[in-house]
């Protein structure tokens, strides 16, 4: 599996409360009354040792300033660069319970999709308070981050930035409806062999309808299709972006090679870009503007900022 895409696949995780933590012979009683406190509640005192089960999630607490409380991450949180400096306690779909529990955190952060249920449940078993960040789509980041606020203790920082990307996606929209009609369609490569690509439901997907660009594989039912060589033939992308990690090794100069006579490829609307739009988190804004940029040098302007 790619670095691309091992952060992207996961294993879907069953509905859990976004903040719990349970002790030892508690009934049933009490235990609803902790579960409704800690889901609408904020405790007195801010989290000062939180671990982090996902990648996006660890970018969102250092965004937040959050980092000298983070104590622990997985080994796919490589942003920023001081998250790789933290301790690691195993993989996204498979942290290491022990690894967790040895760093003593106050705060356990993770996703509802892609981090295993089976964690979650002996981490509330054992009393850790765990928050369960829900989102999964552009639009649905600033709420997700006003509510990540308070459990962590950063309620300010947090309205703030979501606030900032609220601005952000308008002026993208906006921006959009600026834009000549030279570029209509696109398609966004995450691996080059086999070819998969994103598809509906995704942020980088999201991504495209808000810069007013067409997804051509956006009629599927998968997040991330595995297309062949000929079906992008078929459809014919004004614009193609690739992720830059995918592009290592012999791979992607294969796929370049295979791809040399797409009108898009002989008019240099083929773009290799970064991958911030991988990861639901506020840097997702850096990801928007480049191709946002790339498209106004690709004839097909974004209109004026």
């Amino acid at each position: 599996m790619s670095r691309a895409t091992a952060f992207i696949n996961g294993n879907p995780s069953l509905p859990y409360p976004a903040v719990e933590r349970a002790s030892s012979g508690v009934a049933l009683l009490a235990f609803l009354a902790v579960f409704c406190f800690f889901s609408s509640t904020v405790s007195a005192t801010p989290p000062q040792r939180i671990v982090s089960l996902a990648p996006n999630m660890t970018e969102i607490l250092f965004d937040l300033g959050l980092g000298d409380r983070v104590v622990g991450v997985t080994r796919f949180c490589d942003w920023p660069t001081a998250a790789k400096r933290k301790p690691q306690v195993g993989g996204y779909t498979n942290p290491s319970l022990e690894a967790i529990v040895a760093l003593r955190p106050d705060l356990v952060v993770m996703t509802d999709e892609g981090n295993p249920r089976e964690i979650h449940d002996r981490l509330v078993r054992l009393g850790i308070a765990v928050y369960v960040f829900r989102a999964k789509r552009l639009a649905e980041l600033p709420q997700a981050l006003r509510n990540i606020g308070p459990a962590v203790g950063a309620e300010k920082a947090a309205d703030k930035r979501a606030a900032a990307i609220e601005d952000a996606l308008r002026r993208f929209s906006a921006r959009a409806k600026q834009r000549e009609a030279g570029i209509r369609t696109a398609l966004f490569v995450i691996q080059p062999e086999p070819l998969m690509v994103a598809g509906p439901g995704t942020v980088i997907d999201d991504a495209m309808t808000i810069l007013g660009i067409r997804n051509i594989v956006s009629g599927t039912a998968a997040p991330y299709p595995k297309v062949n060589v000929e079906e992008v033939f078929r459809r014919s992308p004004d614009v193609i972006f690739i992720g830059r990690g995918s592009m290592t090794g012999t791979r992607g100069s294969k796929l370049l090679q295979q791809w040399k006579t797409l009108p898009a490829v002989r008019k240099g609307r083929l773009h290799v870009v970064g991958e911030t739009l991988y990861r639901l988190s506020p840097r997702l804004l850096e990801g928007m503007e480049e191709m946002a940029s790339l498209l106004e040098r690709s004839g097909g302007t974004a209109g004026k900022r």
